[in-house]
Parts: C-alpha cells; structure tokens; sequence
C-alpha cells in the first residue's frame, strides 16, 4: 500500500514497515499493529511506500526472519526504492546489523522509531534530557555490533587491541559519562517536582492526571476541561511534555489536572525508566482519568496496554490508586454502537468508574465534571457560620473547598456547609480565629 507524497521542503526518506507476526499480538489483530507502525513511521515524517504482515513461526537469531522471508522482503525494498526499513519488533544489535546488510539500507525497530520520535517531540528541558538518556541507554547496548566502520579500523594482534577497539572503549565511556551526567539532572527535576507536589498539598487543590494510548485525545480533552490550547492533534505522540493547569469542578471546587505523554504497546523500557519523573505525577494524583479511544475495534487491547504500564508506577504507600475511565471519540461511533455506549457508561458513571465523551464536542463533559467531583470529594464536612459583613471569608471557603448548602439566618448570619481537605481548615482555623471562636 503506497502513502500520498507530502509537500515539504526537505525530502522524505522513502520506507517500508514490516510486522512480524508472531502469533501472540495479546488479542491485537496483526493488521492493527501494522496500522499503528505505519502511523508511527509517519509521525517520523517517513514516505511510507509499502507496508508487509510477516509471519514469523519461529525466530531467527540472526535476523529474526528466515532467509527466504528476508529475500522476500530484498525484493521488496528494491521495488519500492526504499531507503529505510522499519522492523515494527525489538530487533537485537546483531539482527539489526545483518538486515541492514541484507538489504543495504537504515533499518529502524520499534525502539528506535519511538525514540527518535520523542527526540523530535520533546520541548521542555525535562523532556529533552528524559529523551537522550533512553536514547543513550538504547544505542549503548548496539554500540560495538553496530557501529560497523569501528570493525574495519582493528589491526592489533593477540591481546592488544587496534585503534577501532580503542575508540570503542572511548565512545563507551563518553556514553556512559553522559548517562550519569543527566541521571543528576533527572535527579534534580524529580526533587524540583517533589516540592512542587508538596506546595500544592499546602493548598491544598486535588490532583488528576490525564493517561491513555497515544492519540485517545488526552490533550484534546485537556483543552476542553481547562479552556487551553495545548498541542492536539490526530497524531501519535502529540504531547510528551507534562502541562498542568487549574480547572474548577461542579460548585466552585478547583483541582489541579495534568496532561501527561501517551503510553503506547510494548513501550521500551528505556523510555518508561527515563520518563519517571513525569510518570511520579500520575502515582501521586488523587485520581487518574484513563482516556480511551472507544472507536476503534482495539481498544480493549490498548486498554490493557495502559494498564501495564500504569501497573510499573508506583503509588505512595498507604493510598489506594483510584481511576476513571473516559471512554473518548462517541462522535464517532454509529448511531447503534453510540447508543449501546452511552446506555453502559450511564450505569457505570453511577459507581465512578466510566464515563462517555466526545472531548471534539463536548458532550457528556459536564458529567465528566459532576463524576471526578464526587470521586476527589472525600474531605471531611464542616459548618461554619460567618456574619454577613465577612464576605472575605465566604470567598476563601469557596476558593479552598467545596460549598455543598449555604443558607441565610433571620438575622443574617451565612451558615455554610463546606468540605475542606485537613490542611486547608488547618489554615481557615489559622487565618480566620475569630469565626470559629
């Protein structure tokens, strides 16, 4: 299947993909996976000229494939005068060496077309440094078999090594000199983040964090909730870099919520390592919106993947993760399979565990709103009364918590049923003494 030549100043690299089959996609249809490499090759800017199934009964260690597959596929890289081929599978050092011989050109596997995706996405200091530690981590493993010019410059005999053995020792060196360098600059950007969370428990707001597959429509959604206009688009990988930004919940209570980067299946490991101090945000929201695409017929699939990744975050001790999932895109569903959704999420909205939305339109948004109210709602009551005069004090009980009744006195007097975290009355108590006297 040939892609449409796009318009851009610099030329495309001409490209392949290939899946290789084997046999155990957990529940994803081979055709699904090719869909989604062929939209990650793409969102590297990749002229995607053909794209192949292949089915892979038993691994070749040598190249994953058999030799008549990858003679197969030869014949297909010369047809499609390709210049790249992606591997959409975690291919050794050794087997991504021997393809490229093989076929004489780039050869990319899943890992490293996610890589270099982030690297063109990342924006912020702390992407950028997440990003070139996994991509470091990645190449340090293929640095001797793959750096092929390396071999042709050995010339020592016995135990002395040549010059090309001498410069990999360096390249290793550098490398791993690197990796320390940005753990310590990681290492700087959690603790930052570490006080930022406790500022925010002195607030205190509640904190929701937005995860989901890549292109569920997370950031849309985020935009929708917060009126921003933060990156969206109906592509893999939009948003890396964690956004926050302050929403108001039904009866004036706000809340911190957080657009995080999207998970994807089989995400390397280098990344979800690299990507911890982001990924700490979502261990340490008091509620996690799981976004679905609910279109799609493989979003039971991604609905796991997500959930193995979120299975690798940790949670503080002592908290039980509570998650909601936003089954996203029902503008897109038939009239028939709409009605089915929105029936099913109707009763689950009841139990906080799914709610139905478009984040395009809008719709069922304000029940969005109405659920994750009653799931972060879970500070204690109080009731205050406070002279009519005050309206300073009625403000800040509606700035720091949640008016749930409020009535007036005959003579006057505001009694104010209010829900406020212990830290925030804490504080009331503190800056207010003469109302609770």
């Amino acid at each position: 299947m040939s892609s449409k030549l796009v318009d851009h100043s610099v030329p495309l690299i001409r490209a392949i993909v290939v899946h290789p089959d084997r046999g155990s996609d957990n529940s994803r249809h081979a055709i699904d996976r090719l869909e989604e490499a062929v939209g990650l090759a793409r969102a590297l800017d990749l002229d995607v000229r053909a794209e192949e199934i292949v089915r892979v009964r038993s691994i070749t260690p040598a190249t994953l494939f058999g030799s008549g597959k990858v003679e197969e596929l030869e014949a297909l890289v010369l047809a499609a005068e390709a210049e790249a081929v992606v591997v959409d599978d975690q291919l050794t050092p050794v087997q991504q060496r021997n393809l490229e011989k093989a076929w004489d050109v780039k050869v990319i596997d899943r890992t490293g077309l996610i890589l270099e995706i982030f690297g063109r996405r990342a924006r912020t200091k702390e992407g950028r440094l997440q990003v070139e530690l996994a991509r470091l981590d990645y190449e340090r493993s293929r640095l001797v078999r793959t750096w092929t010019h390396l071999e042709r410059q050995r010339g020592g005999t016995g135990s002395t090594g040549g010059p090309g053995e001498t410069q990999i020792e360096i390249d290793r060196r550098l490398i791993a000199d690197k990796i320390v360098k940005l753990k310590g600059e990681l290492e700087e950007v959690r603790r930052t983040r570490g006080l930022h969370r406790k500022a925010r428990k002195r607030v205190p707001f509640p904190a929701v964090a937005l995860v989901g597959y890549t292109n569920a429509g997370k950031s849309t959604l985020f935009n929708r909730m917060t009126g921003s206009e933060v990156f969206a688009k109906d592509l893999l990988f939009a948003t890396l870099d964690t956004t926050q930004r302050t929403i108001k919940l039904p009866q004036g209570r706000p809340a911190i919520i957080a657009d995080t980067v999207g998970f994807i299946s089989d995400l390397p490991h280098e990344l979800v390592e690299s990507f911890r101090a982001t990924l700490e945000e979502v261990g340490e929201a008091d509620l996690i919106l799981h976004v679905r695409d609910i279109a799609p017929p493989d979003t039971e699939a991604q609905r796991k993947d997500v959930e193995e990744v979120l299975n690798q975050i940790p949670t503080p001790e002592g908290r039980t993760r509570r998650i909601l999932e936003v089954w996203n895109k029902i503008d897109l569903l038939d009239d028939e399979a709409k009605e089915a959704i929105l029936g099913q999420s109707e009763r689950l909205a009841k139990e906080g565990k799914a709610v139905a939305v478009s984040a395009w339109t809008g719709e069922g948004i304000e029940t969005l709103r109405d659920v994750i109210a009653g799931l972060i709602d879970d500070d204690p009551e109080s009731v205050i009364l406070i002279p009519s005069s005050r309206g300073d004090v009625l403000a800040w009980l509606y700035e720091n918590g949640r008016v749930t009744d409020r009535h007036t006195e005959e003579d006057g007097t505001i009694r104010v049923t209010v829900r406020l975290h212990p830290a925030a009355l804490g504080r009331f108590e503190r800056s207010y003494p003469d109302i609770l006297s």
